[in-house]
């Protein structure tokens, strides 16, 4: 349904779809305020408002954001091009592994060579993480959507094993990695708070992933790809070729968010380094209409609603899952909405127009046509 409600999507109408989606999951989340005996304009102000009502929790929510608006852009890639990946969670953790790893063995090298180190680390066992999947996709055709998710728990089982075996501190005994070295710890970006390095790096991804996206020959690729695969390839592109490229660079965004929150946050590997930020970015990236500005604003209000669910758990005795209730019902009446604008737009082109002959394009999501734009 995911699939193909993405598929069914046009740029003018991603905005229409938001603005319809976030009034119909207003009115839902509302409902549940009052079952679980909250007044709803109070709860929307604290999950909302309150978190910006100070210097300390507004940065808090710039914390909260870091890795999800990584996620969120590795999905939100990996989708424009057609290539379903719901992994992000198990390549966010293998990620945090090697960050982890190598954080704890650059002990004599300087930050200026340490911290790169890391991030590379984790990217790089991001991209691995997902080329399995992608090469089972464009070599045998295996649906990438249920070989990545199957991957997610694969990931977890090895963290938990590492921290419960060879990597156990050996100073507490907990079930945790040692810290990893000073020199490898991403540096404060903002005095007096969290936000550190890690932030800005998910900016910069942002940023670069959408002028390419937008403005280069390899972005205009990809969106072909997605929108059209057998019209791409009519046209001179290498789709399987495409797809296993933007499976990897996805990955290793992934694997980024995992490295920063080892680097930045936790300083050392734990069986909790991920609160679901992989499963969170599939929210972004939809919520997001898969274009990186609406990535990054759907990353910062996804942060804001983590931070102030902790503030509404505590002032107006609800759940603290809440947060999590509102992310799924975003994301559930986006993909409803989505669903019944296609089936609205594929019965109008159905009585609205004669029958054309069909060429040599893909039928994605049920419409079969071409991209408008002049591939080189």
């Amino acid at each position: 349904m995911v699939r193909s409600a993405i598929a069914g999507a046009n740029g003018e109408g991603v905005l229409r779809t938001l603005v319809v989606s976030a009034l119909v999951a207003f009115v839902v989340l509302s409902g549940l305020f009052v079952v679980a005996g909250a007044d709803p304009v109070t709860a929307w102000y604290m999950y909302l408002v309150r978190p910006l009502a100070s210097s300390f929790t507004a940065l808090e929510v710039l914390v909260s954001a870091t890795p999800i608006l990584l996620t969120g852009t590795a999905v939100a890639i990996a989708f424009r091009a057609g290539f379903w990946n719901i992994g992000a969670e198990g390549q966010l953790l293998t990620g945090a592994i090697a960050a982890a790893g190598m954080g704890m063995a650059v002990t004599d090298l300087p930050p200026l060579l340490a911290i790169p180190l890391v991030i590379a680390a984790g990217a790089v066992a991001g991209a691995l993480w997902v080329l399995a999947p992608a090469l089972m996709r464009v070599r045998l055709g295996i649906d990438e959507v249920v070989t990545t998710l199957l991957l997610n728990p694969v990931a977890l089982l090895l963290v938990e094993a590492l921290v419960h075996g060879p990597w156990r501190d050996p100073a507490t005994g907990s079930p945790e990695s040692p810290p990893i070295a000073a020199t490898a710890e991403l540096p404060r970006f903002i005095a007096r708070s969290r936000v550190d390095l890690g932030f800005v790096v998910a900016l910069v991804i942002i940023i670069a992933a959408g002028w390419i996206m937008a403005r280069t020959p390899v972005g205009l690729r990809l969106r072909a790809v997605g929108l059209a695969p057998h019209a791409a390839r009519f046209a001179g592109i290498d789709v399987e070729r495409t797809l296993l490229r933007v499976a990897l660079v996805s990955g290793a965004i992934a694997g980024v968010a995992g490295a920063v929150l080892v680097a930045g946050i936790q300083h050392r590997l734990t069986a909790g380094v991920s609160d679901g930020f992989g499963y969170t970015g599939i929210v972004v990236a939809m919520l997001g209409g898969l274009s990186m500005p609406g990535v990054l604003v759907a990353g910062l209000l996804l942060g804001d609603i983590n931070v102030g669910a902790d503030a509404a758990s505590r002032s107006l005795d609800i759940p603290s899952q809440m947060g999590a209730v509102v992310q799924a019902v975003l994301l559930l009446m986006m993909v409803a909405v989505l669903a019944v604008r296609r089936s609205g737009t594929r019965v109008a082109h159905v009585e609205d127009e004669p029958p054309t002959p069909v060429g040599p394009t893909d039928r994605v999501g049920g419409i079969g046509a071409a991209p408008t734009e002049t591939v080189t």
